[in-house]
């Protein structure tokens, strides 16, 4: 079997982890008897210097055309903060509906983690995100003393909202965001999320703030109790998002299934990400199980060592393991996870974020040497 897969390596250290991602994921299929054709995609920072173009109409439709992107990351300082991970990467996840931010929280064998007395067999959980709603709509603005009108408009595939706002203040500038969730948008995530349960130990923990954010965040909750009465095996609970950062830490081999509003869930994964030894090693998906899904690290682009073959490749490599699992490719996922923790074990070839001097593109060849010994 073929597959052809879209990569956009992007900025800064983008291209250089994606290289290496790339040969160990042609190492897995060349064991397991399938290939991969490649099909690169210019998006970031150098694209939107030279022609003012984040990502146009005709490129996402190309794109919706395949199963799974393989990205590399996406920043750059020449450009204002915000602009090119709103202008493509947000662009992208909204465009395809990508609703689900799944992050695997797993120390592997070899990793150093900073909570005391606590190893893999403690630390293995996923992280189901909810990615399209929440305060990441995108919806804000500023309003000066006086009387002002503000309109707003949602469009997804699953609804269209239009917010018009009537603003009197005698403060002379206030700033204004606006949230919301959707009982389409909450069900399928935290239907996502018990699903995934059925095929791991059996739980659900919810983390919201309804204590104060009572509106957006109680209609969470009821929407995941609606939801779990499907799911009579499987257990579940609630948590504030304040108490769950502490219980991550104190106590992480509670957790098997986390399922967040999209705020949320993008706080605990950077804590999860240190608790599992750090964002080198922690790999990200933005999943439409129905249409076209992204794959990635959690990290950014780091700039400041772009070209010098010194970060790690590990996270990248191991989004494209879960990029393998979405294609049905299920052995050879395994085998490349495999194949890391092997490497972080034997702690040969380790870059230098894990006490190494190993280059990005030694680490590279010997996870994909690994691949094809195991």
């Amino acid at each position: 079997m073929n597959y052809r897969i879209p990569v956009i390596p992007g900025d800064g250290i983008g291209p250089e982890i994606v290289a290496e991602g790339q040969k160990v994921l042609e190492a897995a299929a060349d064991k397991h008897g399938f290939s991969i054709d490649w099909v690169s995609f210019d998006l970031g920072a150098e694209h939107y210097l030279q022609t003012g173009e984040l990502v146009s109409e005709e490129t996402l439709k190309e794109l919706s055309r395949y199963r799974a992107i393989y990205l590399g990351a996406i920043g750059d300082p020449r450009v204002k903060p915000g602009v090119l991970e709103k202008g493509v990467l947000l662009s992208m996840r909204f465009y395809f509906d990508q609703y689900v931010n799944l992050r695997p929280v797993k120390l592997l064998e070899g990793v150093w983690t900073p909570l005391k007395d606590k190893g893999p067999k403690d630390i293995d959980f996923m992280v189901v995100r909810e990615n399209t709603e929440d305060f990441y709509i995108g919806i804000g603005s500023r309003a000066r003393s006086g009387k002002s009108r503000a309109e707003f408009e949602v469009r997804r595939t699953l609804y269209n909202i239009k917010f018009g706002l009537d603003i009197e203040s005698d403060s002379e500038e206030i700033g204004f965001q606006i949230g919301e969730v959707s009982k389409e948008g909450c069900t399928r995530v935290i239907k996502y999320a018990f699903d995934l349960a059925m095929k791991r130990r059996k739980q659900v923990s919810s983390v919201d703030k309804a204590n104060v954010l009572s509106d957006i965040y109680g209609f969470w909750r009821e929407v995941f109790l609606d939801v779990s009465r499907a799911y009579p095996e499987v257990k579940h609970d609630f948590n504030f998002v304040d108490a769950i950062t502490m219980w991550f830490v104190k106590n992480p081999e509670w957790f098997d299934v986390v399922v967040a509003p999209n705020m949320f869930g993008d706080i605990i994964t950077d804590l999860g990400a240190m608790i599992q030894g750090g964002l080198g090693l922690a790999p990200g998906a933005n999943l439409n199980p129905e249409g076209t899904s992204m794959f990635e690290p959690i990290h950014g682009s780091a700039p400041k060592y772009k070209g010098q073959n010194k970060v790690n490749p590990v996270a990248t490599i191991w989004a494209g393991a879960m990029l393998l699992e979405h294609l049905g490719q299920s052995r050879a996922s395994e085998e490349v996870v495999a194949a890391i923790e092997r490497n972080l074990f034997e702690a040969r070839i380790k870059t230098y974020d894990l006490g190494g001097s190993s280059t990005t593109s030694e680490v590279g060849t010997e996870i994909a040497r690994l691949v094809r010994a195991l």
